[in-house]
């Protein structure tokens, strides 16, 4: 992998004297070579959804990043690491993991409900993690001498695990990348990848990378290659791509945004490659990396699932050839999840909601998942859709409630029956669930302040998009926000006439950093602000019912704050009937 800055570079020039790159392959290949994976190998990688991505190799010695920590010593790469060539690029003769145990690899990625493996044979600094004959830079030469990939794969085949390699086309530590003898490094390259994808058994994943720069790689001639080699591979998107342009070449089969879970898009496949390293460092960060929380990973799985693509979640083995235990049991926890709720996640496709600030929904044959992750309110209010709900179930416990109209659907649960994290709802439908066009995740709110003339007393440096108004626009995606160090302040809507008001729900952005303390809803009555209800220590989403009153104009005054309070949504109702 690469660092995200670079992930997202895209306008790098070519350097000065790199020659074109020779058809090295053109007699091995023909041209009716398939461009695409097939539909059904497509089909499977993603109905997997979930796969456990490994960065490993001899800089695991020193607790840094792979790759990018090694010095620059080719001008026409981007790497400028701290760690001297003359040091990195000898790890390999201290590298001896001893424990490293291919079978308890691939039962911790079992253990956390992953269904396939992919495993960087070759990074960026150019160790390859294989027995090659191509270049002595190996696994082979360490005091270990042993064939990861080899063990890996035999591994992974016993226990009926798809497995993929990560297979970095440039190789910063070869003084012919990207320079004037490129063409023969190329050749080298595919050499490698011969290898690779001739002495392992079947492969179901090839996942190339990208550093930013040009793709030099005979590119049209190396994916022939791998495609004849192995025909039901499945190819990610960066060997021709200079960095994450969102778009899938004429050979690749999914696109791959990194470090972030890109909405919904269930039109191209792709797959959000994501660590499980708290400092989201992707090789071994040492013992002080720690790990996300269980309930950030479980976000990003879901959120992954919502959006309708795959999550590749990364673990670094630590330099014994072990996951390190708090890795192992974080994933753990994922899979204890999964064997619960699994149905909601493998094999379904994102939608027909859309994600929102609420949460997800995924679908499989006539059945709707819905992942409430945040309750709008007592009631979450769905749009309509064109199937008649035949059955529902809250598969995280309790009783659920749903109405189903020709306008909406609403859908209720005890507050004692919502889960702190996920609350999953099915719906069964009368007819499949995938034929449903994508909808958005909830219908407007009927809230009394909706699109009526905001103010504030600050908005975040005087940007609109951050304006009074973004709290009373129905969208959970927008929001108010306020300056960094404001310690209070107020949001303010005018209603246009007197109305009957005994209800509201503020929706707090970022939660978790417990910004509110104390606030109160007022209303403007005989020249004073009046107070209707006081709170503490707002939360994502609160509810709050007071005795009616009669007003046009309404406000939410935050009276303490830590800092910079900032609100997605302020909605007011009339009182219960």
């Amino acid at each position: 992998m690469k660092k995200e800055s670079f992930l997202r570079y895209i306008g790098v020039s070519v350097a000065v004297g790199l020659m074109a790159v020779g058809q090295a392959w053109g007699a091995s290949v023909n041209a009716e070579t398939p461009q695409k994976a097939k539909p059904e190998s497509l089909q499977a990688w993603r109905d997997a959804r979930f796969g456990m991505f490994i960065h490993w190799g001899p800089v695991s010695l020193k607790g840094t990043e792979i790759s990018w920590s090694r010095a620059n010593s080719n001008p026409q790469c981007p790497n400028n690491g701290e760690i001297p060539v003359a040091v990195y690029d000898n790890l390999y003769k201290e590298f001896n993991p001893t424990k490293f145990n291919a079978r308890e690899w691939v039962a911790t990625a079992k253990e956390a409900g992953m269904k396939y493996m992919v495993l960087t044979a070759k990074h960026c600094d150019g160790f390859l993690l294989w027995d090659s004959k191509v270049d002595d830079y190996n696994i082979m030469h360490t005091p270990f001498k042993r064939d990861v990939c080899a063990e890996l794969a035999k591994a992974a085949h016993d226990a009926g695990m798809k497995l993929g390699w990560y297979f970095s086309p440039m190789d910063w530590r070869d003084p012919d990348c990207r320079n004037a003898k490129n063409a023969e490094f190329v050749k080298r390259m595919q050499a490698e990848l011969e290898e690779l994808l001739t002495h392992y058994g079947k492969i179901d994943i090839l996942w190339f990378d990208t550093d930013g720069k040009p793709a030099v790689w005979d590119t049209e001639n190396t994916y022939r290659l791998v495609r004849k080699l192995q025909p039901d591979l499945v190819i990610d998107d960066r060997l021709d791509k200079p960095g994450d342009s969102g778009l899938i070449g004429p050979w690749a089969d999914f696109y791959t945004p990194e470090q972030s879970i890109d909405g919904f898009d269930h039109q191209r496949p792709w797959e959000s490659c994501m660590t499980i390293s708290r400092r989201s460092q992707w090789a071994w960060g040492g013992s002080q990396d720690g790990v996300k929380t269980f309930a950030e990973c479980l976000n990003m799985l879901i959120g992954c699932a919502g959006g309708d693509g795959n999550m590749l979640l990364n673990v670094g083995p630590m330099p014994t050839g072990e996951i390190a235990p708090e890795q192992a049991g974080r994933l753990k926890e994922i899979g204890a999840w999964l064997a619960k709720y699994g149905a909601s996640i493998y094999g379904t496709r994102g939608g027909p909601f859309t994600p929102s600030r609420v949460g997800v929904s995924t679908c499989k044959r006539n059945t709707i998942y819905l992942h409430v992750q945040q309750w709008p309110g007592e009631t979450l209010t769905l749009p309509a859709i064109p199937a008649k709900i035949l059955r529902s179930n809250a598969l995280t416990g309790g009783n659920v409630t749903v109405k189903q109209a020709d306008d909406a659907i609403e859908i209720s649960l005890p507050a004692s029956d919502r889960q702190e994290m996920d609350t999953i709802i099915a719906l069964e439908l009368d007819r499949p669930a995938g034929d449903i066009a994508p909808l958005a995740m909830c219908t407007p709110s009927r809230s009394l302040a909706t699109g009526k003339k905001a103010t504030a007393s600050n908005v975040f440096q005087g940007d609109a998009q951050y304006g009074a108004d973004q709290a009373f626009d129905d969208n959970s995606e927008t929001r108010w926000a306020t300056d960094a160090g404001t310690k209070s302040a107020w949001l303010e809507v005018d209603l246009g006439k007197l109305v009957a008001v005994g209800r509201a729900v503020i929706a707090q952005a970022y939660p978790e950093l417990k910004r509110v303390r104390t606030f109160a809803i007022e209303y403007w009555q005989d020249g004073e602000w009046k107070s209707c209800y006081r709170g503490v220590n707002l939360g994502a989403t609160h509810e709050a019912a007071f005795e009616p009153v009669t007003a046009q104009r309404v406000r939410l005054n935050i009276t303490e704050a830590t800092d910079g309070p900032t609100i997605w949504e302020f909605q007011l109702f009339p009182p219960k009937q």
